[in-house]
């Protein structure tokens, strides 16, 4: 079949160049010459994205934990599905890292240092619940702007990253429904 769109952005390579840039530093694994991205910087990138989901998994444990009151089995439930979720979103980011010849990092030092969100743990259900939702938000508009700055150069990491954003814009509107559906305080 002949490619009959004579674009840069559409033409397609010979098989026979695809086979051989494929032998090209093989010890490079996934990243192959087509990648368009630094991957170092991707990998610096997506652990900032770790740091921001393992300090917001370990929010929402404590929140699980500590949340007391007549509301309060509702909102565990929920604090407890989204520390599980943000933990998966973890592992995701850590391997995709491992895919671009990345390390992780998992160092406990180094979380709260990187992370966009901040751990904060609040006294108070109608707290804990508004400090999630606003780590939420900040989670949205750097994923966001990840989406942004991968567009084109890594089709992966942005349908990963695409794919955790949207679970995050969920957890936000699970967040300000429980905010909402909270007693009045005196």
């Amino acid at each position: 079949m002949e490619n009959t769109n004579d674009t840069p952005e559409a033409k397609l390579s010979d098989v026979n160049e695809l086979r051989a840039r494929a032998r090209q530093e093989v010890s490079q694994g996934a990243v192959t010459p087509a990648y368009g991205a630094d991957p170092e910087k991707v990998c610096e990138l997506l652990n900032v994205a770790l740091a921001t989901e393992l300090l917001c998994a370990l929010r929402y444990k404590r929140h699980y934990f500590m949340a007391t009151g007549l509301a309060s089995d509702s909102v565990k439930a929920e604090f407890l599905e989204h520390a599980k979720q943000e933990s998966g979103h973890a592992d995701k980011l850590a391997e995709r890292i491992v895919q671009l010849g990345g390390e992780p990092d998992f160092n406990p030092a180094n979380i709260a240092k990187k992370s966009h969100a901040e751990y904060v743990e609040g006294s108070s259900l109608r707290e804990m619940i508004y400090e999630d939702l606003v780590a939420e938000r900040i989670a949205i508009q750097s994923y966001t702007e990840l989406v942004r700055f991968l567009h084109e150069k890594d089709p992966v990491t942005h349908a990963l990253v695409r794919e955790i954003l949207a679970v995050e814009e969920e957890h936000a509107e699970d967040m300000v429904s429980l905010l909402q559906g909270l007693p009045a305080e005196h």
